[in-house]
């Protein structure tokens, strides 16, 4: 077993990368979302590259159903991403992917600012894409250059052969965002690798649009339609001069100025059956509703306590805090009082 490989967990559901190894036959996996866990290696079995194609595939004894020629499903409407993928610590590689169940012609570009102050288009690639696939772009962007990197514009139209529904082109525009872009590392569909990515087609899909409220004609049943609502202008202006009651009934539990976040402090009445992955999310959003309750309730500063371990949870709190609009900057708590496992925090 080899950092890199992909790995799974014989009593859970969860599978990763190897990420690093630690003492005492313990090994470091990469799981899903970019958490870090630290795992007993008799508790990891490698995952082949034919297994994990083969877990991907549905099940060919699930029962079936009968659907009529007339009629066929479509499994998948959306996932159409632009994704960035880590080739080191300096550099990323975009590529566009098709998630879906439908091929997808697309025009994929650049805009940036033109001399004359005006916008400029470059195209990148156009193609077809088929369904669960992808097309890798360019590796032109740094990590370095972040702040100058273009708005990426991808035009792409929805083709299935048969009948279907006449779905609306894609027109999306991509502008990344540091405070927003780094914030979660996940698994790419198709490539099945960790990157930072952007759904284009979320609300792309074509619904039914909610009839706007009319009066009721001759012959309708006065209970099959909204009538609008009519407002006395007296009834207004009271309401607006009426005294605002509702600003007392917001509260926000102001948190304690060191927050211990081992699990033993927060799930004193034992861990049930939550395994390792569980146990972190859980650590991960006590701190963060912490957080958000301290900046709200107006606090300065705040400390947390994580411990050292393996240093899963301390790493994932400092990336949070680096991309927190709130927080001014944090740092390692007195190291008399705490040791080397806590961490302050200096609220804006």
């Amino acid at each position: 077993m080899n950092i890199g490989d992909k790995v799974r967990l014989l009593r859970a559901k969860e599978q990763g990368v190897v990420s690093r190894f630690l003492p005492g036959g313990m090994i470091e996996i990469e799981i899903e979302d970019g958490f870090r866990i630290p795992v007993m290696r008799s508790e990891l079995v490698p995952v082949s590259p034919l297994e994990a194609e083969r877990l991907l595939k549905t099940s060919t004894f699930a029962p079936q159903k009968t659907v009529t020629p007339s009629a066929p499903a479509i499994l998948s409407n959306q996932g159409i991403y632009l994704a960035f993928l880590a080739i080191n610590d300096r550099e990323y590689t975009l590529h566009l992917i098709n998630n879906t169940d439908w091929e997808f012609p697309y025009v994929l570009g650049e805009e940036s600012a033109g001399a004359s102050g005006g916008v400029q288009f470059r195209g990148i690639h156009s193609g077809m894409l088929k369904p669960k696939s992808q097309q890798k772009m360019n590796d032109l962007y740094a990590h370095a250059t972040f702040e100058n990197w273009p708005t990426f514009v991808v035009q792409g139209l929805w083709f299935r052969a048969g009948k279907s529904s006449l779905r609306t082109p894609l027109v999306k525009r991509f502008k990344a965002r540091a405070t927003t872009f780094f914030k979660d590392k996940t698994t790419v569909p198709v490539l099945n690798q960790p990157g930072f990515l952007t759904q284009l087609d979320a609300e792309s899909i074509d619904q039914p649009q909610p009839t706007a409220p009319t009066s009721n004609r001759a012959g309708q049943n006065p209970g099959t339609q909204s009538q609008p609502k009519r407002i006395n202008a007296e009834d207004l202006r009271a309401e607006m001069f009426k005294p605002n009651s509702d600003a007392d009934a917001i509260s926000v539990e102001r948190p304690t100025a060191v927050v211990d976040l081992h699990i033993e402090e927060l799930l004193p009445k034992g861990t049930g059956n939550r395994n390792p992955a569980e146990l972190l999310k859980f650590q991960l959003d006590t701190f963060e509703k912490t957080l958000e309750n301290a900046v709200a309730s107006g606090m300065n500063e705040i400390t947390f306590i994580h411990g050292l371990g393996s240093g899963s949870l301390r790493t994932e709190l400092h990336k949070r805090l680096g991309h927190h609009p709130n927080v001014k900057f944090f740092e390692d708590a007195q190291k008399q009082k705490f040791g080397y496992g806590a961490t302050k925090v200096t609220i804006k």
